[in-house]
C-alpha cells in the first residue's frame, strides 16, 4: 500500500532567527544582522518555541542563554542549516565565473617549489579569485580551520580526503656539500652514517623523524630506518638543506628540494641505492563538502599543470591501505 508523505509547512520557519540569535546571545543583533525588527526575532522563536514544545532561551533584561533544550537544537540544526545553505549556494554557482577567497593549508618547502609557478599561472588565468596560502609544518584541519583545500605529502593524505595528484612518485635523497665530502667522505651503506653528522628533522608532532631506506642488501628490499645524530635539528626541509649546503652535514629530503642545489653542484647525493620512494606530492580537499567554482577551478588547473598517471595513483592507494605514520 503507498503511503502518502509530506513535508509539514513551515517546518524551519523561525529557525534562522533561532541561530542568529543563538551566535548573537542577542535579539537585537540577530535583528540587525537578518534586517528585521527586534519584535519579528522574538516572534519568529516564540512560534518556534511553541511548535517544539520547548524553551530554547533564557532570557533576563541584560542577557540571553541557552536552555538544555536549546543547546541540543543547536547542535542538530546549525550544520543542517548550514547544509541547506551551502546547497543553495551551489545551485547559485552553476554557470558563474570563479570568484572569492580560495584558502589553501601548504607545507613551507612547497611554496617555492612547487606551488609558486602554479599559483601565478592561476592568478593570471582567475582574476576574480585571490588565493591565500598558509604556509606551516602543522597538518591543521582543513574544514575545522576553514580552508578550501591543502597540499600534502602523499603519506601524509588522510584516508577521508579526495586527493588530486600534483607530482609523480619521488625519491627521499642523502645529500651534502662536496666540502663535507672531501673531509668526512661518502658513506656507501645507511649504517655508516652512524659516523656521520647528520642533520634532523623534528615532527609536528614533536619527534624526532628517523632516516628511511630500502634495504636492498636483503630479498624484497624491506624498509628499514635509522636513528641518526648531528649538530642540528629543525622543523623544516629548507632549513636542513640550507645546512647541508653550509657543509653542517647531511640531510636527507625530497628529491625535488634539492634538485636545484644537485643541478648546480652545491650539493652530491648518496646512497643512492637505498633511497626509498614517497608517494609524491597531492592537492587535498575534503570529500563530503560542495566543491565550490574557485576550487573547481583550481583543482582542473592543477590537473593541467601537473601529470597524474597511474603510478602516482596506486601509490597514494597503497599507502592508504598500509598504515600510516605520525607526521
Amino acid at each position: 500500500m503507498k503511503q502518502n508523505f509530506t513535508v509539514r509547512q513551515g517546518a524551519l520557519d523561525g529557525v534562522e532567527a533561532f541561530l542568529s540569535v543563538a551566535r548573537h546571545r542577542s535579539f537585537r543583533k540577530a535583528a540587525a544582522e537578518l534586517g528585521v525588527t527586534p519584535s519579528a526575532i522574538s516572534q519568529a522563536v516564540r512560534v518556534l518555541e511553541e511548535r517544539i514544545g520547548a524553551a530554547l532561551f533564557t532570557r533576563t533584561t541584560r542577557s540571553v542563554g541557552l536552555t538544555e533544550a536549546g543547546e541540543r537544537f543547536l547542535s542538530r540544526a546549525k550544520p543542517a542549516f548550514e547544509e541547506l545553505v551551502a546547497a543553495s549556494e551551489v545551485a547559485r554557482g552553476l554557470g558563474q565565473r570563479p570568484a572569492g577567497l580560495l584558502r589553501l593549508s601548504v607545507p613551507r618547502a612547497i611554496v617555492p617549489i612547487l606551488l609558486e609557478p602554479l599559483i601565478a599561472s592561476f592568478c593570471k588565468a582567475y582574476p576574480e579569485v585571490e588565493v591565500e596560502i598558509a604556509a606551516s609544518k602543522e597538518l591543521v584541519d582543513l574544514a575545522a580551520e576553514g580552508f578550501d583545500a591543502g597540499i600534502r605529502l602523499g603519506q601524509f593524505v588522510e584516508a577521508d580526503m579526495i586527493a588530486v595528484p600534483m607530482t609523480p612518485p619521488f625519491h627521499l635523497v642523502v645529500v651534502g656539500s662536496p666540502a663535507y665530502m672531501a673531509e668526512r667522505g661518502r658513506p656507501t651503506h645507511p649504517d655508516d652514517l652512524r659516523e656521520h653528522a647528520c642533520l634532523r628533522w623534528r615532527r609536528s608532532s614533536g619527534a624526532l623523524a628517523l632516516w628511511s631506506f630500502n634495504d636492498k642488501d636483503h630479498d624484497g628490499g624491506n624498509a628499514i630506518e635509522i636513528a641518526v645524530s648531528g649538530p642540528l635539528i629543525a622543523s623544516d626541509f629548507p632549513t636542513m638543506l640550507g645546512a647541508a649546503i653550509e657543509g653542517l652535514g647531511l640531510a636527507q629530503v625530497p628529491e625535488p628540494l634539492a634538485a636545484g642545489a644537485l643541478k648546480a653542484g652545491k650539493l652530491v647525493p648518496v646512497l643512492q641505492a637505498y633511497a626509498p620512494t614517497m608517494p609524491g606530492v597531492f592537492l587535498c580537499y575534503p570529500g563530503r563538502r560542495q566543491i565550490m567554482p574557485k576550487l573547481r577551478a583550481f583543482i582542473d588547473h592543477v590537473k593541467s599543470r601537473t601529470a597524474g598517471d597511474g603510478k602516482v595513483q596506486a601509490g597514494v592507494a597503497a599507502k592508504r591501505a598500509g598504515s600510516r605514520k605520525g607526521g
